[in-house]
């Protein structure tokens, strides 16, 4: 039987966000019903609000999430009801070419659930990435879940759905980034902070953050970062340069995604070095690099995609991690807020005054 629930809904492009009831229904076939416990504020449900993925308005907003199954469809064999669970964007195949080549973090035709939730009035609603967690109820693909220790805090967990794990995974999985490494990540919000994070986590030994703001320089401090550039007065290429002996960093991860952050990480990467980008250009943003350099210094150029994770793989060995005081997930949760304090929370995400705020459920 179908249930209604409150959820944080996104109705016009620009609009502030409202909480109205919507309407959950059972699970189908390979779907499953999860009473959401904490979601995280991403920047990527503001860029939804505003119109930046598409105008399929309108959506069901939250995505950074973990909670309980509650039930699940015909067929859904992987979670049951009372797992705790993390939710994630990329269910994958199993099919495609490239899960068959043993590559499933990058499967091309990952999916969500088949039925839509929907308004009161019966108009039906977009998930924000499939998912739509500023809920107390949703509905996604069976695969979407992930079950995980569930001593986890559902705050912290709920953080690897998106942002946490983007930074970790381009650090560790994308970057490869290994004992005794130099990695630089430019740009310290919650993906860069990640990136930190996860780098320390994978022993590199030393950790460069460069960011414009002292507030974030800071926290990349408490995340792990040995050194800090404030590119607002220094040149971040010279000053990554200076910090390795002149040759530049092993690893550099871009976690803004900029044309000028871009070049930044090019030109400050050591010869055979890795430039990482994880942070999301906007359409027209365009990359203009003289062919030869990208000849002459070798390497490789990557994207991270989701930080390249495998959400089956991942997030029970970082619970795990968590659980042991290896990972602070915690530090990113610079807040707990209830539904009706989304809108604010998306202006002091936007003044860069939190890492995360987090909606945590009753």
């Amino acid at each position: 039987m179908s249930q209604k629930v409150n959820a944080v809904i996104a109705g016009g492009k620009g609009a502030p966000v409202r909480i109205e009831t919507i309407i959950v229904p059972d699970p189908g076939p390979g779907e499953a019903v999860v009473a959401v416990q904490a979601c995280g504020v991403c920047h990527t449900d503001l860029h939804y609000r505003e119109g930046g993925i598409n105008d399929d308005f309108p959506f069901l907003l939250g995505h950074e999430a973990a909670g309980v199954v509650e039930s699940v469809g015909e067929g859904v064999t992987e979670v049951a009801p009372g797992d705790f669970v993390i939710l994630n964007w990329r269910a994958v195949c199993g099919r495609c070419r490239s899960c068959l080549r043993g590559r499933p973090w990058y499967c091309f035709n990952t999916h969500n659930a088949t039925q839509k939730m929907t308004l009161d009035n019966g108009t039906e609603l977009s998930p924000a990435l499939g998912i739509g967690a500023f809920a107390e109820k949703t509905l996604v693909a069976a695969g979407q879940c992930t079950k995980v220790d569930p001593a986890a805090s559902p705050a912290a967990a709920g953080l690897l759905g998106c942002g946490v794990m983007a930074g970790l995974g381009a650090a560790i999985n994308t970057g490869g980034v290994s004992r005794g490494d130099s990695v630089a990540v430019i740009g310290c919000g919650g993906v860069g902070g990640a990136a930190i994070a996860g780098s320390r986590l994978a022993g590199a030994a030393k950790i460069i953050a460069v960011d414009v703001d002292d507030r974030k320089l800071e926290g990349a401090r408490r995340l792990g970062a040995t050194h800090t550039v404030d590119s607002r007065s220094i040149d971040a290429v010279a000053a990554i340069r200076d910090l390795t002996g002149g040759f530049g960093a092993d690893v550099v991860i871009d976690a803004v995604g900029r044309p000028e952050t871009y070049k930044q990480a090019f030109h400050a990467r050591d010869l055979a070095g890795t430039v990482v980008l994880v942070g999301v250009p906007t359409p027209e943003m365009t990359l203009e690099l003289p062919l030869l350099d990208v000849f002459g210094r070798g390497g490789a150029l990557k994207s991270s995609w989701y930080g390249d994770c495998l959400p089956s793989r991942d997030f029970p060995t970082l619970i795990d991690l968590y659980l042991q005081g290896r990972l602070d997930l915690d530090a990113f949760v610079s807040e707990t807020i209830g539904l009706e304090d989304v809108e604010e929370a998306f202006a002091r995400m936007h003044r860069g005054e939190v890492l995360r705020s987090v909606v945590v459920f009753p």
